[in-house]
């Protein structure tokens, strides 16, 4: 469970981008996604990274399983909650197999055997084998994409934040990396930043709509896009 208690951040310049921001993420099982749907600008991105402790709230707290996530010890954190940024942040002089093992070896501290054995089975579960010597240049914006997933599934992390997963996606691999990443639904829980809600229906069960750094509804995904699809009809936004 994610509890997000009376959240607010500003920037240094003096933008408030979060504004008393109420939220819960009941993640009763495991299989659960959640998306962040917003216009550019919403300051769902900014709540993500706050999430994801790569951001320091002006106030207010997020707590995990009711522990205030800024007191807890940061290896401890990082194998509960696991993020993939919208650029991916693959390294690109490493192949496939050697960023998921990089993970391992300096969070898990597993031995180079150990983490080659555990890339493979990871890579192998998600179809993503004949990748396993390819360099990060030599993959398409799906594959990349799956394979930085599959990198953030390696720590078997509870929670696994999404910045604008179909970003860099066109409308055929966008539908094709829905259908995967729904498959995944048994690893872990999703929190997904989009701002395409045809990917958010085919993939989040709930959602939060935000505006202008303000959350202002929240419910089912069907619920959400009704409104969402009302308020910005044709919208296709950044993040």
């Amino acid at each position: 469970m994610i509890e997000i208690e009376n959240l607010n951040f500003s920037y240094k310049n003096g933008t408030q981008a979060l504004h008393d921001i109420n939220l819960t993420f009941d993640f009763a099982q495991t299989g659960q996604s959640v998306a962040l749907l917003g216009t550019s600008g919403s300051g769902k991105t900014t709540l993500l990274n706050c999430i994801g402790r790569f951001l320091t709230p002006s106030s207010g707290r997020i707590l995990l399983h009711r522990q205030n996530i800024s007191e807890m010890n940061t290896k401890q954190f990082r194998q509960q909650v696991g993020i993939v940024f919208q650029d991916l942040s693959l390294f690109p002089h490493m192949t496939v197999a050697q960023n998921l093992m990089l993970a391992l070896t300096k969070v898990k501290r597993q031995s180079t055997t150990e983490a080659a054995q555990r890339a493979r089975a990871i890579l192998a579960k998600l179809n993503l084998d004949s990748l396993y010597e390819s360099y990060p240049a030599q993959l398409s914006g799906g594959q990349a994409q799956r394979v930085a997933i599959a990198r953030g599934l390696v720590l078997e992390p509870e929670i696994l934040l999404l910045d604008e997963p179909t970003a860099a996606l066109d409308i055929n691999t966008t539908r094709e990396f829905a259908r995967w990443l729904r498959e995944l639904h048994e690893s872990t829980n999703f929190v997904i930043v989009t701002h395409d809600v045809a990917f958010a229906h085919d993939v989040a069960d709930h959602a939060a709509l935000m505006e202008k750094g303000r959350v202002t509804v929240t419910g089912e995904m069907q619920k959400i896009m009704k409104i969402f699809t009302a308020e910005h009809p044709g919208a296709v936004a950044g993040p």
